[in-house]
């Protein structure tokens, strides 16, 4: 796999004379800030501030540098960790990619190459058990396409929502704890929590089960392993602005079985750790494989 070269496709950009990162809250006048980010080479975005900051701290310890916070409000959380940072992205690909265009401009500006950027979280498994961790080969659509479609202007815009496969293979084949197990498939990226992944408990439903279980089992025929909010929004962007991608998450539940996360808290805390160990694995290989 060869490193990415990060780059801007944005011709507005170099008439900025100042470009403010509102969300996160850098500016490019903040030269002091900004240089500190030259040298990452692995940004790890997971939905909350807390599993973040957790993330940053796992980090710091396994490499034996102290965390800094970057962090500038209350909506976005922002860590790094010598050449890792970690940042929070919040629930769907509306948020997530305020902070993808965000921590891309930073990383651009700070003049960062060879970037890995990987999503890591929790999803709903399809005909996978429980506590799995999927690293997704390509994020899809409802429709089972690699295509990640947005309304711009009044126009759809359809982008391709690939991943890059070598880097998948790479993360599934670092991890070496034989009680976690994991697998590589296909994820599919909803709109949003209950009515675009069929559930039947949100607060309005109108299809029936049959529906609902027909669409299923064809998406785990078309090789979907589960289901969240973020990935094809990671994979549009970061391939748009030439950085590795990857997405790497547990599944909470079988949603042929059911639609509600019933299993105990102790041991869905154990399952959301599971992503922080595989990275830990493949990001320890990858920095003693470049020293």
């Amino acid at each position: 796999m060869t490193a990415s070269t990060l780059i801007l496709p944005n011709p507005f950009i170099g008439e900025l004379k100042e470009d403010v990162l509102f969300h996160l809250g850098p500016t490019t006048a903040d030269h002091d800030v900004i240089t500190k980010f030259k040298g990452v080479k692995f940004v790890i975005m997971g939905g909350t501030h807390s599993r973040m900051q957790v993330y940053a701290e796992k980090f710091g310890a396994m490499l034996g540098i102290k965390v800094e916070d970057f962090t500038n409000g209350d909506r976005y959380a922002l860590f790094k960790v010598g050449p890792i940072v970690t940042v929070s992205h919040g629930v769907g690909t509306a948020s997530a990619s305020v902070v993808l265009h965000e921590i891309i401009k930073l990383l651009y500006h700070a003049k960062s190459s060879g970037v890995t950027l990987i999503r890591c979280g929790t999803s709903g498994g399809i005909g996978v058990e429980p506590g799995t961790v999927v690293v997704t080969r390509n994020a899809v659509n409802d429709r089972f396409e690699p295509i990640y479609e947005f309304s711009r202007l009044g126009k759809t815009i359809r982008r391709s929502s690939k991943l890059n496969q070598d880097l998948a293979d790479s993360i599934v084949a670092s991890q070496k704890n034989d009680d976690i197990p994991i697998m590589a498939g296909d994820t599919m990226c909803a709109e949003d929590f209950y009515e675009c992944q069929g559930r039947l408990d949100g607060a309005v439903c109108e299809i029936t089960k049959e529906e609902k279980m027909r669409f299923l089992k064809k998406a785990s025929e078309a090789g979907v392993c589960n289901i969240e909010m973020e990935s094809s929004c990671v994979a549009s962007l970061c391939n748009l602005c030439g950085i590795n991608a990857a997405v790497v998450c547990v599944t909470l539940i079988d949603r042929l079985k059911g639609d509600q996360v019933t299993t105990p808290r102790d041991v869905l805390h154990q399952w959301e750790e599971r992503p922080m160990l595989v990275l830990m694995n493949f990001i320890k290989k990858r920095l003693n494989g470049s020293r």
